[in-house]
């Protein structure tokens, strides 16, 4: 078997396989380490849609794209992140999932250019039968079906096609370039150019500092502000402790200290939202030395942690700010005109490039329409099973992870914890399980509860909570550590079954032929 499974290797790898993971991205990456690890003679496969790994940081080439937290935690616990930047640009990162993809062995377990249409479970056979399209590395297309045990969907939250791009008057008329973030041209050449910013957010406030080093100005046109916090590119504590360690036990300790900080300043906001709201905003109006204005520009509307905070390494944003090649403009957009836009309040910018940071289309599943026993799944109409799996939705989890953490601390706990699961699932004889609630339970609130507007727009297609555990979407990493890393996977709302009634296959001869030869591809990628 080849380094990197694509659709023209197909027909010598197995169609029926015990897990199938969705995603080759840092949750995909994750979810296949701990199969390896902790569910020996498993047989998984890694499906991608893309012809390459890394999900959003392949995807992602705007200037400075980077992590929105500390690469201590967004990194893999088993995989030491060994970069002294503890916010690390875009390149780094995937670099450093094409290490870990290659140094596990993963990557030749990743079939590329499959994308699931759809998924069915069949209670009958135990089985999800999944509708998969590919595209080959010369761009044809054609379709195959795969057959699985346990569906992990680790395709992130975001549709990959196209952001969300609002329609203003007279586009058509402008006659510069117009850029989303989400498929940023690689030949554009900004150099010298005056760019408008739309929008508040992470990307925006990440685009400001890396485009004003050589575009003639840059403006970012927000509606409101956003908290924007200044931290250190790099961790002091870190480098020490590299020092006086080993690299694995001083990677542990800084993952540990970074855990705790963020967790305690997240419960600090929410406790006393006042008080940390006027710490972040005097902070941000002391390195902003006057060139905006405070009350208008850097006010949010909202409290600390209703929404994401936009990180700058190093205070880069104000840095701009203080150049002189950047501003700030807190107004809306009325109409585009020839050379730029024409805002609400009567003023204009001119522009040769306007970049819309307008945010992301929220999508679960990657898009899959799922059924169970031929009735479709409606997500909102589910509840998040300790923020993992859907009621009444057999052997299937997903990922979401922190919104206001690392990703990868979610990611993990959920990989560790379906583990659990399928090792339960043996050792009881079971070949199903399902979360269900019990009467007079139900979903209570949105599962996010953030007032982020990719978030809103999507309320409608997104799981509820429930009121008590395990309906519980914790935004807290040590209770879900208790939760699912040591609490009891019997917990009386997942049930586990013996539902199938005959042999995936036509006999059994066919099933112990593809279970022969996916012996042997394990051995070959071994």
């Amino acid at each position: 078997m080849t380094a990197n499974t694509t659709a023209t290797d197909i027909a010598r790898v197995p169609t029926d396989l015990d897990v199938i993971i969705v995603g080759a991205g840092l949750s995909g990456i994750a979810a296949a380490h701990f199969l390896r690890e902790r569910c020996a003679g498993t047989r998984f496969a890694m499906l991608e849609a893309r012809q390459s790994l890394g999900g959003t940081w392949d995807l992602f080439r705007y200037p400075g794209v980077r992590s929105d937290s500390d690469m201590f935690t967004l990194g893999f616990s088993f995989r030491p992140w060994a970069s002294p930047q503890a916010i690390a640009d875009g390149g780094e990162i995937l670099d450093y999932l094409k290490d870990t993809a290659r140094a596990e062995g993963l990557d030749s377990l990743i079939r590329y250019g499959h994308k699931v249409r759809e998924a069915r479970w069949d209670s009958t056979i135990a089985r999800w039968t999944l509708d998969i399209e590919r595209t080959h590395a010369d761009s044809r297309q054609d379709t195959q079906t795969l057959t699985c045990h346990f569906l992990f969907m680790c395709s992130g939250y975001y549709a990959y096609d196209a952001g969300h791009a609002p329609a203003w008057p007279d586009m058509d008329t402008f006659t510069g370039a117009i850029v989303h973030p989400q498929h940023w041209p690689q030949d554009l050449d900004y150099r010298d150019k005056r760019v408008v910013i739309v929008g508040s957010g992470a990307t925006a406030v990440t685009l400001l500092p890396s485009m004003a080093a050589t575009a003639a100005h840059v403006t970012m046109l927000q509606r409101s502000p956003s908290y924007i916090l200044s931290m250190p590119s790099r961790d002091g504590v870190a480098e020490r402790l590299r020092a006086w360690l080993p690299a694995g036990m001083a990677h542990h300790v800084v993952r540990a200290k970074n855990v705790l900080i963020a967790l305690g300043f997240y419960n600090a906001a929410r406790r006393w939202p006042n008080a940390i709201r006027r710490v972040l905003i005097r902070r941000a109006a002391r390195q902003a030395q006057g060139h905006v204005d405070v009350e208008r520009d850097l006010t949010p509307r909202y409290q600390p942690w209703d929404q994401r905070l936009c990180l700058a390494p190093g205070g880069d944003i104000f840095k701009a700010l203080r150049g002189g090649r950047a501003a700030i403009v807190t107004d809306e957009i009325a109409s585009f005109t020839t050379n730029g836009l024409a805002l609400k309040s009567g003023k204009t910018l001119d522009a040769d490039i306007v970049v819309t940071a307008t945010g992301l289309r929220v999508q679960l599943m990657g898009g899959a329409r799922l059924l169970v026993d031929g009735k479709p799944v409606v997500l909102s109409d589910s509840v998040a099973y300790k923020g993992m799996m859907y009621s009444d939705v057999p052997n299937l989890a997903s990922v979401f992870g922190y919104t206001n953490a690392s990703w990868t601390l979610k990611a993990e706990l959920i990989a560790q914890y379906v583990c659990r699961l399928i090792n339960h699932m043996n050792a009881q004889g079971a070949d199903t399980c399902v979360p269900r609630l019990r009467d007079g339970e139900r979903g209570e609130m949105p599962a996010i509860g953030l007032t982020s507007g990719y978030i809103q727009r999507a309320a409608g297609a997104l799981p509820k909570q429930g009121g008590r555990k395990p309906w519980v979407f914790y935004q807290n990493y040590l209770r879900d550590l208790r939760l699912m890393r040591w609490g009891s996977v019997d917990d009386g709302a997942m049930h586990f079954e013996r539902r199938a009634t005959r042999l995936v296959g036509p006999d059994a001869t066919t099933a112990s032929q593809a279970s022969n030869t996916t012996s042997a591809v394990a051995s070959a990628t071994r």
